[in-house]
């Protein structure tokens, strides 16, 4: 247990609250303690009966059984692999601008998902963030299942590929590969690489929540060199409709 708790505490300070709730909540819902419908996005809940909670517990929660508790093991690994490179790497010492960076993703995710009557959120946020990963690191040669070796640019249209094959759907992933794609297009791409607005910037109370350090260190991979220029000329930039359900719940 004394070696558990060191690894845990050596995770970086955010990824490591993600995870841990990525294990709890399915765990209340699996002893019994709670009922995974309250935890799951179901739109009439949130926006009529007011369940504010729901977007939040349903990026938590994933319903673990013989059908999916394999799918839920690996993109919990997902989650911890890419989370804790995104945050000590391009985002070391700037915690503030990656959760601001997960804010970002997840309100989008959110929103999608009221849309398109998605009940649970965990894969696509993971799937954001690991697509930011990729972009950030794009050239990296990387390695899959099987021994398979490919430019990182490409590992979310393969973890797409892959999903789909052992949970027999995209939907999930592809809203997380649309909405990471959006946040680094308007965070890196538009303003650093094509001279446009910057239309995101990491509020002010997040700094002071999550104040910025120096002298971190970081070796998974670094930004563009586009994007590491500014990032220096710039400090501290930091009706419904049917059209897929993703996850549901009753799929175990």
């Amino acid at each position: 247990m004394s070696d558990l708790g060191d690894w845990f505490r050596s995770v970086p300070f955010i990824t490591r609250y993600w995870f841990a709730g990525s294990i709890v909540i399915p765990l209340i819902s699996e002893l019994g303690l709670i009922h995974p419908y309250y935890f799951a996005l179901w739109p009439e809940a949130f926006l009529h009966r007011f369940q504010i909670w729901r977007p939040i517990t349903a990026t938590f929660y994933f319903p673990v059984g013989p059908k999916t508790g394999f799918l839920y093991l690996v993109n919990l690994y997902f989650l911890y692999q890419y989370s804790t490179r995104l945050e000590t790497g391009a985002f070391d010492g700037r915690p503030a601008d990656y959760m601001f960076m997960l804010l970002f993703n997840w309100i989008c995710i959110v929103i999608t998902g009221l849309i398109m009557e998605m009940q649970l959120l965990m894969i696509p946020l993971i799937m954001s963030v690991l697509y930011v990963w990729a972009q950030l690191n794009r050239d990296m040669i990387v390695s899959f299942w099987f021994g398979t070796r490919f430019k990182a640019c490409y590992l979310p249209w393969v973890i797409l590929g892959f999903n789909y094959i052992i949970g027999g759907s995209v939907i999930n992933e592809l809203v997380g590969n649309l909405v990471g794609h959006l946040y680094f297009f308007l965070m890196f791409k538009y303003p650093m690489d094509l001279g446009g607005r910057n239309f995101l910037s990491t509020p002010q109370f997040l700094y002071r929540w999550l104040p910025s350090r120096r002298g971190g260190i970081s070796g998974f991979g670094v930004p563009p060199a586009s994007v590491r220029q500014a990032a220096e000329d710039q400090p501290g930039r930091g009706g419904r409709h049917n059209w897929g359900q993703g996850f549901r719940l009753g799929d175990q």
